[in-house]
């Protein structure tokens, strides 16, 4: 049974990617993880003086937490109804980061499913502090909604990749399975620098080849751009359903997440983005 984690904040937002993912998976036996947490602003004050028991507040923020988890539980019984599809929730006194990393590996989450705040006025994906530091730190892979997302199913899936990746099945196992239950078509982007491929990048493309060997899939190779321009550009002559890529420590992917420019990063897309961690084994 997969297991699907969902942080909320009650916002519209995350109400999306909740809705989000349980389309992209409702064929799937999947047990669903809504996670809430809360820091009171007393916590620099009176937490430090005082058990959270002692003065109150703890019990207060824990049982409006989990009445507003309950709530949107209720929502989506009522809208779903989904025979295949088990609800928990989950409140924790915690930042939001951290606790996901906890849950992630304590109760072997096999995706992380999040809404993002999206530029003012604009709809694309803006990759904001939380965000980048779950994809950083979390041993699973990401999946990114953009803000007002009418969901679509995956035919089409961008997959840019400069083949500095030992791919393995493990690693693409999420992407491997979204594509196969909706029958995606995969889309394999190369930004190339002029360079022939070296022996190295040549074995891996050749594994990813033989990983995608059942599912259909493409190969497209682009020189002298930018890797969002190349990613705009190829996306906004295609009808592209879903953005993946891996974050290994040798591409474009992980020195983004570096750069202070980070917080202003959008890539321009109207489309979910799934990020794959690069430390999956086997």
């Amino acid at each position: 049974m997969r297991k699907i984690l969902i942080p909320t904040d009650f916002s519209a937002n995350a109400y999306n990617a909740i809705s989000y993912a349980l389309k992209l998976f409702k064929s799937e036996e999947a047990t669903f993880y809504l996670m809430n947490t809360y820091t009171p602003a007393v916590y620099q004050s009176e937490y430090l003086l005082f058990s959270p028991g002692q003065i109150g507040l703890g019990d207060i923020y824990q049982q409006n937490s989990e009445k507003k988890l309950n709530e949107v539980k209720a929502c989506i019984l009522e809208e779903f109804d989904n025979p295949k599809h088990t609800i928990m929730i989950h409140s924790a006194f915690n930042t939001l980061v951290y606790e996901i990393v906890e849950t992630v590996e304590n109760e072997n989450i096999d995706v992380v499913v999040m809404g993002t705040q999206g530029a003012t006025g604009a709809k694309e994906i803006l990759l904001g502090t939380n965000t980048v530091h779950v994809i950083k730190n979390a041993k699973c892979p990401v999946l990114v909604v953009p803000p007002n997302y009418g969901y679509k199913v995956p035919e089409e899936i961008l997959f840019p990749t400069d083949y500095e990746v030992n791919y393995n099945k493990k690693q693409m196992e999420q992407l491997l399975n979204i594509a196969g239950i909706h029958g995606s078509n995969i889309d394999i982007l190369h930004v190339s620098t002029g360079n022939e491929l070296t022996a190295d990048q040549l074995e891996n493309k050749s594994k990813l080849g033989a990983l995608l060997s059942d599912i259909p899939h493409r190969y497209h190779d682009v020189s002298d751009q930018e890797i969002i321009t190349a990613i705009n550009n190829f996306q906004s002559g295609k009808k592209i359903n879903l953005l993946t890529m891996i974050r290994n420590k040798h591409t474009f992917l992980e020195r983004l997440f570096i750069e202070p420019i980070i917080k202003k990063i959008g890539f321009h897309v109207t489309i979910p983005f799934l990020v794959l961690p690069h430390h999956s084994k086997g």
